[in-house]
């Protein structure tokens, strides 16, 4: 996909077509229930920090990021199949700069009716159910921070919510914004504007973000705009 980005002749095989969306999915489908694991930890963290240790064991981790995995990968394999397996016919132009879903449906020569359907059902299960996980869990923690008396455990307990809470604002920011917008001025253009954030921004700013949360890092960060700002002068 980056490749494409550079090179004149945009080209994928069949095959690798194939394998590019079984992967896009598997991974865009597990950030949905990852990201909802990970608000469920800070919400122990925060609201039950004597607990933590004994709740999240290792087991638990294994398991929060296990079923994201293979639910992922389920889905990611039952839309591949029944893409591929049906004919394309017409224009071998796929509209995007990597093989989606949609795009792909396109340039069914059978009906695609009941594989839009389960799309639909299935991104809309996965984006509602994810984020109602999330929002439950910073309403509590935000309950929890409420109630603390000092200010620097309301400060404490924010700086731990304030990475995963910026990733999860651009992630489901730029899903929502692709996916509530009205029939009259949605277009293929500005979904592929949209999916540029979840695919290639979103990815690259994780490791910065929760990198900061680290003092090295922040010292370093602090030292290189010091730098910049004495060369200014």
């Amino acid at each position: 996909m980056l490749v494409n980005f550079v090179v004149d002749q945009n080209s994928i095989s069949y095959y690798a077509c194939a394998t590019q969306l079984a992967f896009f999915l598997m991974f865009i489908i597990s950030e949905f229930f990852i990201l909802s694991a990970m608000a469920y930890d800070r919400y122990l963290a925060i609201c039950n920090p004597l607990l933590y240790n004994v709740v999240m064991s290792q087991r638990l981790c294994h398991t929060l990021v296990g079923i994201p995995y293979l639910y992922s990968a389920f889905q990611a394999l039952m839309f591949t199949i029944k893409i591929f397996t049906l004919t394309f016919c017409g224009s071998n132009v796929i509209s995007h700069f990597y093989c989606d879903d949609i795009p792909l449906l396109l340039m069914l020569c059978s009906n695609a009716q009941e594989i839009e359907l389960l799309i639909i059902l299935f991104s809309a299960f996965n984006l509602i159910s994810s984020l109602l996980v999330i929002l439950m869990s910073y309403i509590l923690i935000l309950r929890a921070v409420f109630q603390m008396r000092s200010a620097e455990s309301r400060k404490k307990a924010l700086s731990t919510c304030s990475s995963h809470l910026m990733v999860v604002v651009v992630f489901y920011g730029s899903l929502l914004f692709m996916y509530m917008q009205p029939n009259s001025t949605h277009s293929f253009d500005t979904d592929k504007m949209a999916s540029v954030f979840y695919t290639l921004v979103i990815p690259m700013l994780n490791t910065l973000i929760y990198s900061l949360r680290k003092k090295e890092v922040k010292n370093a960060f602090q030292r290189v705009l010091k730098n910049k700002c004495k060369l200014c002068i």
